[in-house]
């Protein structure tokens, strides 16, 4: 007889996700890494608003009716000594620093009103203009490129190229004062000034205009709103699409000629099944890269879009407080911007991880 056979079972190892840490690890640094950008940029407003010709006090205390040269003087040093800008830049620095770890932006010089309170006003209508612009560019831009991308080397693809590079190439501020001229003056189709008409009596909830329409039973609301919102937003727009359609192409393209591609096509599917199920997945990490970074400028585009139709956003608080050297204002506005850049830059980073879970290793 043979001896017994005796088997060891050996208790299976639990699985280890590989992600989770590198995940984790992900979210810790772009989190530990925000204060840091917005010390900086804290910073460089800080010195750029106070090493600029012309201050604060100087435009407080400007020339008056019957006033002399010397009681303009007088005036202005009043009013250096009331808002502490007589005091050493360093000592306004660290002043300024203790208010920012209190989350006290401070109040306008000009009007005493709280920089908190004006940006909880302004800051939904920027958000509004840059979504919608966002929005406009995407569609805009991810359809012209992937035609251009299936019509490779045929006279659309030249077309859609030139117009996207022209579109690319033009300045906001010509763009918008086109479209002044264009849609609300020759032709009258669209509003160019403000967010709705005085005449509708808006009293804001949330000052988001689609939501307050909800909340508060304000049909009346949408469809002036959006009239109003076209022409800022298309404007905005239209600059990035032309990249977006560029980087669409060229992505689209690397795709089509990757290995996995061709196996595809080899195994009998159709060009439409592969588009949908292999290149527009595989071809949106670079797309989606540009986006996270073109947010941040469509913010910036956002201050000279709203100075040319009055768009009561950020982007006026930002030209007025530079103009008058209104220093609580700027450096709140800025850092509000910044904020949401780089949150839309964690934003962007995480959604990798979705469309990419070999990211998700490490």
């Amino acid at each position: 007889m043979s001896a017994p056979t005796t088997t060891t079972t050996r208790r299976a190892r639990p699985a280890v996700r590989p992600g989770g840490s590198g995940l984790t690890r992900l979210i810790v640094r772009r989190l530990l890494a925000v204060p840091v950008v917005l010390l900086v940029l804290a910073t460089l407003v800080f010195l750029a608003m106070r090493l600029i010709p012309g201050s604060a006090a100087t435009a407080l205390g400007g020339a008056g009716d019957g006033l002399s040269s010397e009681q303009i003087a007088q005036n202005q040093q009043r009013i250096a000594e009331s808002l502490g800008l007589d005091r050493p830049l360093l000592a306004q620095y660290l002043t300024y620093l203790g208010d920012l770890v209190r989350l006290d932006l401070g109040s306008s010089f000009f009007g005493g009103n709280d920089v908190l309170g004006l940006l909880g006003a302004a800051l939904p209508a920027t958000l509004e203009l840059t979504v919608a612009a966002m929005g406009i560019a995407v569609l805009i831009g991810g359809v012209t490129g992937l035609v251009a991308a299936v019509y490779r080397g045929t006279w659309i693809d030249t077309l859609i190229r030139a117009v996207g590079t022209v579109s690319f190439s033009l300045p906001w501020f010509a763009l918008g004062v086109l479209s002044v001229v264009v849609f609300g003056v020759w032709l009258g189709w669209l509003p160019v000034l403000g967010r709705l008409p005085n005449s509708l009596g808006y009293e804001p909830t949330t000052n988001i205009v689609l939501l307050d329409a909800i909340l508060q039973n304000r049909p009346d609301l949408v469809l002036p709103w959006i009239a109003h919102l076209i022409l800022p937003a298309t404007t905005l727009a239209l600059s990035m699409a032309g990249f977006i359609t560029r980087i669409v192409r060229a992505s689209v393209l690397e795709v089509r000629g990757e290995d996995f591609v061709r196996t595809a096509r080899m195994k009998g599917m159709t060009e439409n099944a592969i588009l949908l199920r292999h290149v527009l997945r595989n071809s949106a990490l670079p797309i989606v890269t540009v986006l996270g970074l073109q947010f941040g400028s469509l913010l910036g585009g956002a201050v000279i879009t709203e100075t040319v139709f009055a768009y009561p956003g950020v982007g006026g608080m930002v030209v007025a407080g530079v103009l008058q050297r209104d220093y609580p204002v700027v450096q709140g506005a800025a850092l509000a911007i910044a904020l949401l850049y780089t949150l839309v830059n964690l934003a962007v980073d995480l959604f990798y991880l979705v469309l990419d879970p070999r990211l998700r290793k490490g």
